[in-house]
């Protein structure tokens, strides 16, 4: 099996010896890579994280929840979004992605789009999409987190770790072709490059990725160019890496179908055709410069510093559907547009982690400080009279022209939060087999939101909180640990409507008990089973056409995950989840006992991947799977008044590596080949959207490595 393959190239297969060249690595590189190396695993395997302790910590000793998808899981799916690679998680379901221009993830029954819950390397960016070519592996951190990343819901984080330079050559180019049936067709193209700089102690990476591609709907076409170039300085006892990401992006805003409340199906309607116009398109570009300073200060101690500076610039225009008569089966549209939304966020910390010795006992201490900046400015609304001339029994298109009147009393729509921290941790080693882990941190915030012309200010709070998390680990055996963690959270926010003015911040506690194991020497599981519960939790609600915030009064979530991965035998390896969440509202007097938007009960997924080693004499390789992905039943609506269907997709792979002098592979990747017709997700204050899951596609990439 080909493990290093150019934009899913991972550092962590050259440190496992899967590759012979990189298996004679110096030193040098062990430590230019050592923190993403460990933090992968081997082939489908999660081993360690850093993402739960900020230090490298074998997964058995993390006393919480802690899933990761490989890059080999990554590269076999022909993951495409978060959304992909989130697929093989349990308790994981997707929220309102604005019409799939955002990502927008639920874990354990919280989340939503621009919640702060999707990282890049540890760090909060403005990002809308944070999959590029250059991920290497996603981390999912269940539970709370706040006490070291901040404000974050009680169902956990997302951390996206990206490819970093090694100091050993390789690259790949690689093109893939994709069909999605009616005429429909995509290409990508992309190169991704790595090595040392001769004579120096530097080493380099850069990656680059294009994409043009038909929308599989009726109309509309997706556009897309990166580049990422990386540095890297390795010293003697310090560590510096400086890299950039450049994303332009074209895509469709497509809000999806309607769902009649009369009859709680979707609208009897081709999921191919479109209920907007030609004209629905976001049209953006984001940046992301980073960079991260590593000095080992002493034998016992090390000092890390971590800046990230991103930014993200769009403008959209939509045909937003208001209103639908089913017996006519007219649809009432109205045109809206924004002009010149500019988002951008500054993270800064420093972490000075020790492995020490107090009283005869080994801690792990970590000591950090941190500050975030975030500034969202949405500066022209346009806003246009509501038209009823679409109807879905005769959909003709271009009668309703894009909006040019700009909506004073709803532009300069703005939110700017800022975040100051300092934080400790503590992981106490009992003895061999008793961990305690404790921590607390303090955050103080300031947030400011309004709009309008002249502008008013809706929301300006300031003030502190202390968040506090403690757990236990038990190892039975070197393979075996059970685990106990109580955390609490804490969320300032904000709403720039007039309507609520200040929220109160939301306020969470959780507990959670679970067990992990390594099994058969290359498989790890664990289960866990959860309980939040949150005050003050914010969601939206449609009045008078417009999407406000509200707060309900007290939601709880509770449920078991399972997730298992790794090399089952010599030739067979898998990723596998399911996940029971029971998410409600208990107390508020709207919504008591309704169940939340977009959670689904029970989610699951299984992927097994067969690898054939070589066949024949020429040292070819060949390599085959596929696996299923199924989400439950999700309420579609605050109210409950429609629930989204349950479904399951089956994909299928086949991957075949050409033993040139350059390897050669062909991939084809088959995904829904049942052609299955279901909903990814709502927007969740009304039931005029919901968006539609890809049908059955084919997608062929070749890719030399080199």
């Amino acid at each position: 099996m080909v493990l290093v393959m150019g934009a899913m190239a991972m550092p962590v297969w050259a440190e496992n010896g899967a590759d012979s060249a990189a298996g004679g690595s110096s030193e040098t590189q062990l430590q230019t890579i050592t923190v993403n190396a460990k933090q992968s695993t081997r082939g489908y395997q999660p081993v360690s994280t850093s993402t739960a302790t900020r230090t490298d910590t074998p997964l058995l000793d993390v006393p919480q929840a802690v899933n990761v998808v490989s890059g080999d899981v990554l590269r076999d799916q022909d993951a495409r979004s978060l959304g992909d690679a989130l697929g093989n998680i349990s308790g994981i379901t997707q929220a309102n992605t604005l019409g799939g221009t955002q990502d927008a993830v639920i874990r354990r029954g919280f989340g939503d789009n621009r919640d702060g819950s999707i990282l890049t390397d540890g760090l909060k960016t403005a990002l809308p999409f944070s999959f590029h070519a250059t991920t290497d592996h996603v981390e999912v951190l269940k539970g709370p987190a706040s006490t070291l990343y901040g404000i974050l819901d009680p169902g956990g984080m997302v951390n996206v770790i990206t490819k970093k330079p090694e100091n050993v050559f390789s690259g790949e180019a690689y093109s893939s072709f994709s069909a999605y049936g009616a005429g429909k067709y995509g290409a990508t193209s992309g190169l991704d490059v790595t090595g040392p700089i001769a004579g120096t102690d530097l080493s380099y990476r850069f990656i680059t990725e294009g994409q043009n591609s038909d929308y599989w709907r009726n109309f509309g076409d997706t556009k897309k160019w990166m580049v990422a170039p990386s540095l890297t300085w390795s010293g003697e006892d310090t560590d510096v890496t400086v890299s950039y990401m450049h994303d332009d992006y074209s895509v469709p805003f497509d809000r999806g179908t309607i769902f009649d409340l009369k009859t709680g199906q979707a609208v009897d309607l081709s999921r191919r055709t479109r209920l907007d116009e030609r004209y629905n398109i976001t049209d953006g570009n984001s940046d992301l410069a980073k960079i991260s300073i590593d000095r080992q200060v002493s034998d016992d101690w090390k000092l890390s510093l971590n800046y990230a500076y991103s930014r993200n610039e769009y403008s959209d225009n939509q045909a937003r559907v208001t209103g639908y008569n089913p017996t006519s089966g007219a649809v009432t549209r109205r045109a809206d547009a924004t002009q010149y939304s500019t988002l951008y966020n500054h993270a800064l910390r420093a972490d000075l982690t020790g492995d020490v010795e107090i009283g005869r006992f080994e801690n792990d201490l970590l000591f950090g400080a941190s500050y975030d900046y975030s500034d969202t400015l949405r500066t022209n609304m346009l806003r246009c009279a509501n038209n009823s001339k679409f109807n879905i029994n005769n959909p003709v298109y271009g009668t309703l022209a894009q909006c040019a009147t700009v909506s004073a009393a709803d532009s300069d729509q703005t939110e700017q939060l800022s975040t100051a921290s300092v934080y400790m941790q503590d992981s106490l080693h009992l003895t061999d087999q008793w961990i305690l882990v404790g921590g607390l941190r303090y955050q103080y915030y300031d947030l400011y939101a309004g709009k309008g012309r002249p502008f008013n200010a809706n929301t300006d709070s300031n003030g502190g909180a202390l968040i506090p998390n403690g757990g236990i680990v038990y190892k039975l055996t070197p393979e075996i640990s059970f685990y106990a963690n109580a955390a609490r959270t804490f969320r300032p926010q904000s709403s720039v409507s007039s309507y609520y003015g200040n929220l109160d911040p939301e306020e969470g506690t959780s507990y959670e008990i679970g067990s992990k194991f390594e099994l058969l020497e290359g498989v790890s599981a664990n289960i866990a089973l959860f309980s939040a519960r949150k005050n003050n939790v914010a969601y939206s609600e449609n009045i008078g056409g417009e999407s406000v915030v509200k707060t309900a009064g007290l939601v709880r979530s509770r449920g078991v995950e399972i997730d298992v991965a790794g090399q089952l035998t010599d030739h067979w390896e898998g990723i596998a989840s399911y996940g029971y969440t029971d998410a409600k509202v208990l107390e508020d007097p709207d919504y008591a006992g309704m169940q939340l938007p977009n959670v689904a009960r029970h989610t699951g997924a299984l992927s097994l991947a067969y690898d054939f080693g070589e066949i024949g004499p020429d040292g070819n390789r060949l390599k085959i799977g596929g696996g299923i992905r199924a989400v439950g039943r999700r309420a579609g609506i605050n109210n409950n008044s429609y629930f989204l269907p349950g479904y399951g997709i089956v994909d299928l792979f086949a991957a075949y590596t050409f033993n040139f002098e350059r390897p050669l592979t062909v991939q084809v990747n088959l995904k829904n080949i049942f052609d299955k017709t279901y909903y990814t997700s709502s927007i969740g204050s009304t039931n005029y959207a919901n968006q539609i899951g890809e049908p059955f596609n084919v997608t062929v990439r070749a890719s030399v490595k080199f």
